[in-house]
């Protein structure tokens, strides 16, 4: 496995106020193995770790979070990328700061307001090389990230604050009538892509965990509290995809087969 770049997804961390209870719902949707630490759950496969649940206590509800999946990119730098995410019109909602055992990190938006961090790994003595396959798409894994999708007002200007701070590019488009073109991104290889924002939706990212089967993984959702808002339904190459929320109300998507 290549070593992770600048500009690769590497770790997918879940807001929550109820920490059980996203653990036995996505465990029992995605098969993941979940630590049961206070404050921070590790979420682990048996091909790696995925991310992590952070529980969301009052002040930080007070303070305008909510339950939601946010992404981390690795970034050579923490703090020049939070310059350059500030000079592009983003803005900084955690400051810079270290995380022991684990590097420096921020928690940033883009110009419209999606958040993602940004994040520059410390390799442990006991795991100097070690590369992140929470995003896995060539090849997939299960319970892991199988494409990245933001949601955009103006898919060139995501584009250009997106390429010019983490080198990603548009790698062609594709016509979905009425709802606009939906541009893919290149990275090394297609990792996701950008869709024009739809009316009430707000901008912001969806990140696609990969299953074996659309059909069965949807009956596990809604068995679990959750809610399927869109889908299944068959996307370009094959694969069938559902979006849903969690019962705390966060956004999530699968993709994968029929069968």
């Amino acid at each position: 496995m290549m070593a992770n770049r600048h500009g690769d997804w590497i770790w997918y961390e879940l807001m929550t106020p109820d920490a059980d209870g996203a653990t036995r719902f996505y465990s029992g949707v995605l098969g993941w193995t979940v630590g049961d630490q206070p404050d921070y759950r590790e979420i682990v496969t048996s091909a790696g770790h995925v991310g992590g649940i952070l529980t969301l206590d009052a002040a930080m509800a007070v303070g305008g979070a909510r339950p939601a999946w946010i992404g981390y990119v690795k970034v050579e730098d923490v703090d020049t990328a939070v310059t350059s995410v500030e000079h592009g019109g983003g803005h900084v909602l955690v400051p810079a700061r270290d995380l022991p055992e684990a590097g420096r990190f921020a928690l940033v938006t883009d110009p419209t307001g999606a958040p993602f961090y940004v994040m520059t790994p410390r390799p442990t003595a006991g795991n100097l090389d070690a590369v992140s396959n929470a995003c896995a798409i060539h090849p997939p894994i299960d319970g892991h990230v199988a494409w990245n999708e933001l949601a955009a007002p103006d898919v060139a200007a995501a584009f250009h604050f997106y390429g010019t701070r983490l080198g990603w590019v548009n790698d062609g488009d594709m016509d979905m009538g009425p709802a606009g073109t939906y541009s893919f991104i290149r990275h090394g290889s297609r990792i996701g892509g950008i869709a024009p924002v739809m009316p009430g939706q707000h901008p912001g990212w969806t990140f696609y965990f990969r299953v074996a089967s659309i059909p069965a993984a949807a009956e596990r959702v809604t068995a679990g509290g959750g809610r399927v808002v869109m889908g299944p339904h068959e996307i370009p190459g094959g694969d069938h995809i559902v979006i849903g929320t969690d019962p705390q109300g966060a956004l999530f998507a699968l993709v994968g087969g029929k069968g």
